[in-house]
């Protein structure tokens, strides 16, 4: 299978993948490299496929099994067309600000509760798990963590006055670490249970190179770095936001886009949630255009598509009722 077209822009790939084979060409394109379709139950790499009915058969002896393009993939068991899932991930990976799910119901003519579901599991999609470590490159890495929540002054009194007798106001909000590496211009971020010094620095040992130069502001639970053998520098926010090439600007730049997105298209989100959230902005921010890596928006959108398999998310797994599947 060969990929003649690849789509520009929302409106050529609207038309482009009208038809059924089409989107299934291409995404069995990208699933499969080298045209070689490979079972998702047995991992033969014998299979023939079944025109009349869209699916592959396996010519394993001890398998035998059928599957679709959307076997194995975010797409299973979904009634809805790839069509719609296409043009749902374009939209995903190429609005700035994310898309609601209010947007996709509209747009597509799929029930909302369809579309939100869509919509995390695109997000499932978009996660990479397997991470380079930052600051290889000798350039310094910025870490800093934001806290998500809703604002004080918008509050019933008695949930503000509860909020002030946690740590300065930020209690019951969620907090998200974040890490930007300023050569590679990639940035890692996670939810994470709380601030204590422990949790932050198990999480920069996890994602940064030993021996890196760590850029960080004055708290307290960043004290004592370079202990593990980081080249550590702080900036006061009390004091100054710049000093020299000391700062975190980069980082506040992601936390900008993110909250943009939470507060400006999805509104509520719970923190349960959350983490496949901050997954969608990661990879809008690590995908996008810049002098040195001119991505577009096909880009960026193949790039998604070539991430669905081996990854599935159930209802009863989104909405808390069972444990996720590990892959």
């Amino acid at each position: 299978m060969e990929q003649q077209i690849t789509p520009t822009s929302l409106l050529e790939a609207i038309r482009y993948f009208s038809d059924v084979d089409v989107c299934i060409e291409f995404v069995a394109s990208l699933r499969w490299l080298g045209g070689v379709v490979e079972c998702p139950h047995c991992g033969g790499k014998n299979a023939g496929f079944l025109k009349t009915r869209r699916i592959w058969k396996c010519r394993v002896p001890e398998c035998r099994k059928q599957f679709s393009v959307k076997t194995g993939t975010i797409f299973e068991e979904s009634p809805i067309g790839l069509d719609k899932w296409l043009m749902a991930i374009w939209l995903v990976v190429n609005c700035k600000n994310g898309i609601s799910s209010y947007e996709i119901h509209r747009d597509l003519k799929v029930t909302q509760k369809s579309a939100w579901f869509m919509l995390h599991r695109i997000r499932l999609a978009l996660k990479n798990g397997t991470w380079a470590k930052l600051g290889g490159g000798g350039e310094p890495v910025e870490v800093d963590e934001t806290f998500i929540g809703g604002k004080p002054k918008n509050m019933h009194a008695k949930r503000r006055l509860k909020m002030k007798t946690g740590m300065n106001g930020y209690a019951e909000k969620a907090i998200v670490i974040g890490m930007l590496d300023r050569d590679s211009r990639q940035v890692r971020a996670k939810v994470i249970p709380n601030v204590k010094r422990e949790t932050l620095q198990n999480e920069i040992l996890n994602s940064i190179e030993r021996k890196a130069t760590v850029y960080t502001d004055g708290w307290q639970g960043y004290v004592d770095l370079a202990k593990q053998e980081y080249i550590h520098d702080t900036v006061s926010h009390l004091e100054e936001y710049v000093r020299g090439s000391v700062h975190t600007q980069g980082i506040e730049n992601f936390w900008s886009l993110l909250k943009r997105g939470l507060n400006g298209t999805y509104v509520a989100v719970e923190p349960f949630h959350l983490e496949r959230y901050v997954d969608e902005q990661a990879f809008r921010f690590n995908n996008r255009a810049t002098k040195d890596n001119p991505l577009n928006d096909a880009d960026r959108f193949m790039l998604a598509v070539s991430q669905i398999s081996g990854k599935r998310l159930t209802y009863a797994e989104l909405t808390g009722k069972v444990a996720t599947t590990q892959f």
